[in-house]
């Protein structure tokens, strides 16, 4: 199963996917947006991705605050994935993306990446961590729920992972 992770930002969204099997996921592209509140070329482009890459499912990330809050970012993704979840027919699901970005600035300074191609690259390599993070907790978890509600186009549902440990379900829109 192919699955494609987001870093939805203001400026630039990032794309990764993994190969056919579901199993090595890999930075694919950065897109640019052109202005805040105009996404419909970047729905489209990543509408046709979905089509093309004949991806299964959808992974983004959520930027929660640090004490696990949702400020005005979480809010802006969640908007973004609802208008995508009108246009591609895969269930889309969330990630605590926290500290992705700084992650991926990692492994490009340690890569030897020259800052001026970073900024290229960054969006798409914290999409690839994403990946990474919902592939893990999938595996620990034993089932492919990732850690906050799916999403499809009739709306949210699933279950969220309190941090207690213990599960609750939500509906919500």
């Amino acid at each position: 199963m192919r699955i494609m992770g987001l870093d939805y930002g203001a400026k630039t969204i990032g794309v990764a996917v993994t190969d056919p099997s579901g199993l090595i996921a890999q930075p694919l592209r950065t897109i640019f947006r052109e202005r805040e509140g105009k996404l419909r070329r970047n729905l489209q482009e990543i509408a046709a991705l979905v089509s093309e890459l004949s991806v299964e499912r959808i992974v983004i990330g959520l930027p929660l605050n640090m004490d696990e809050t949702e400020g005005e970012r979480a809010e802006k993704a969640r908007e973004f994935a609802a208008l995508l979840a009108k246009r591609v027919l895969v269930p889309i699901e969330w990630v605590d993306e926290r500290l992705t970005t700084i992650a991926a600035r990692e492994i490009l300074d340690e890569s030897g990446v020259p800052r001026e191609e970073q900024k290229r690259m960054i969006d798409q390599v914290a999409a690839q961590l994403i990946l990474e993070t919902w592939k893990s907790r999938k595996e620990r978890r034993g089932d492919e729920k990732g850690f906050l509600p799916a999403e499809t186009a009739s709306g949210f549902y699933g279950e969220t992972e309190r941090t207690d440990g213990e599960r609750e379900n939500q509906t919500a829109l």
